[in-house]
């Protein structure tokens, strides 16, 4: 698969999305543009070739994980999309490609799906539980929200645990969702903020997201500001 890929590259484009992805070596990026890898995708979900991909893992590249994470959006079984999604997990090492992954069939099994937002937001794998957060913050903060949900960032894996409040791309998730609960649910949300029980750098930084919102009216945002540790 990455020999096509490679047909596809852009070579500034790599360099450019090595910069913005610390941590991975930068000879594993090709340099696919995401509306190519998208299109590229849907081109191929339905071949053998995609089939025998999705169980092939470790990849080498940071662009055959993206397209992994693409063609497990696009999978319209529910059951087999769980499937895929965890066997693929443990292996998402960035915030890139764990924030492109977002299966369209979840939206069709929210009942199901609870139960596996709780578990992999419980997860000591960074990118688990960050994708179990913003399956949270995606699926369950409109029609389909309760209070208590807002709990699970608070008290999952438990979260700032065991040093785990020092994980960077797990607390700008949880500041994202929160920053989101307040501009879709300020009611149910405002208390929690008002609490503090979040530790202060993930607070404020929700309080700094939520007031950057145009969701959050100017009175809400001055508010906010007051609520600052």
């Amino acid at each position: 698969m990455y020999q096509k890929l490679f047909t596809l590259r852009d070579e500034k484009y790599a360099e450019f999305q090595a910069k913005l992805t610390p941590g991975i070596p930068s000879h594993t990026f090709i340099g696919v543009r995401v509306p190519t890898l998208r299109k590229f995708a849907k081109e191929i979900i339905k071949s053998p070739e995609s089939k025998t991909f999705l169980h092939t893992l470790p990849h080498s590249y940071y662009d055959e994980n993206m397209l992994h994470a693409l063609l497990i959006s696009e999978q319209k079984d529910y059951d087999h999309c769980i499937e895929l999604t965890e066997q693929f997990l443990p292996y998402v090492d960035n915030w890139a490609v764990c924030d492109i992954m977002s299966p369209k069939v979840f939206t069709k099994h929210k009942a199901e799906l609870m139960p596996k937002i709780k578990a992999w937001s419980q997860s000591p794998h960074t990118y688990t539980c960050r994708f179990g957060l913003e399956m949270l913050m995606s699926h369950f903060l409109d029609k389909d929200f309760l209070p208590d949900y807002l709990q699970i960032p608070v008290t999952y894996p438990p979260l700032f645990a065991n040093g785990r409040e020092q994980d960077y791309y797990v607390r700008m998730m949880v500041a994202w969702f929160f920053a989101t609960a307040l501009a879709k649910q300020w009611e149910s949300t405002i208390g929690i903020i008002e609490s503090k029980v979040l530790p202060p750098w993930t607070h404020n930084k929700t309080i700094q997201k939520a007031r950057e919102s145009f969701r959050i009216t100017p009175e809400q945002k001055e508010y906010l500001k007051t609520l600052k540790i």
